[in-house]
Parts: structure tokens; C-alpha cells; sequence
């Protein structure tokens, strides 16, 4: 999947990858492909500037530290992050209950009469 098909979620799935507790920004790709069964492959290009977004914003927190003598960002959710990630959950079922309307399975609902 490509990251313009992602366009206005990727936050969310950042914040929802870092749910789960600090991650380094290999680590969040990496857990990005594995929840999304390797659909979701993107570029580092892609994650960072989006992880310094979110940073920005004060939804991201991060520190560096040095493993195995190699520096490394590491980034964990804020409270704002948290509330967020709340509010983009709530927005990501209203939007998908209204699209399946249009494109569920079970075809186009009927129009009032």
C-alpha cells in the first residue's frame, strides 16, 4: 500500500503503534508492517517526518539514547497523545460506518422514497 492511500490516517496509526508502549523509529516501521499483515511497508521518509509531526504537536515524546554504540531515537505517546489517538478512533468509525454505507458488502442502501 502506498503512502498516499494513507493520506489523514497515518497519524493514527503511528499514535496506535506507540499505544503500546516506546518504540524506536526502525521498530515502528517494523510493527507497522507486521499489525498490518505487510500491507503497510513505508519508507522511513514517510514515518519520520510524520513522528516529528506528531512531536510537534505535543502527541509524541522522545529521547535519545545509544545501544550497542549506535544512537537512537526513541518515541513514546504523551497524554495528549493518548487523547488523540481517542478522538482519531471515535472520527475512524464514524467515517467507516458512514462509507460502508455506500461500499459494504451488502450493496447500496435503499434511498427514501
Amino acid at each position: 500500500m502506498k503512502a498516499q492511500a494513507l493520506h489523514g490516517h497515518l497519524d493514527a496509526l503511528l499514535l496506535s503503534v506507540l499505544e503500546g508502549g516506546s518504540l524506536h523509529g526502525y521498530a515502528i516501521i517494523e510493527a507497522l508492517k507486521v499489525r498490518s499483515g505487510g500491507t503497510l511497508n513505508l519508507p522511513t521518509g514517510t514515518i519520520y517526518p510524520a513522528l516529528r509531526r506528531l512531536e510537534r504537536a505535543g502527541y509524541v515524546d522522545s529521547t535519545w539514547s545509544t545501544v550497542n554504540g549506535r544512537e537512537r531515537r526513541t518515541y513514546q505517546l504523551t497524554g495528549a497523545g493518548h487523547r488523540a489517538l481517542a478522538g482519531e478512533r471515535t472520527s475512524w468509525q464514524e467515517l467507516s460506518s458512514t462509507v460502508g454505507r455506500f461500499l459494504g458488502v451488502d450493496g447500496p442502501a435503499e434511498a427514501p422514497a
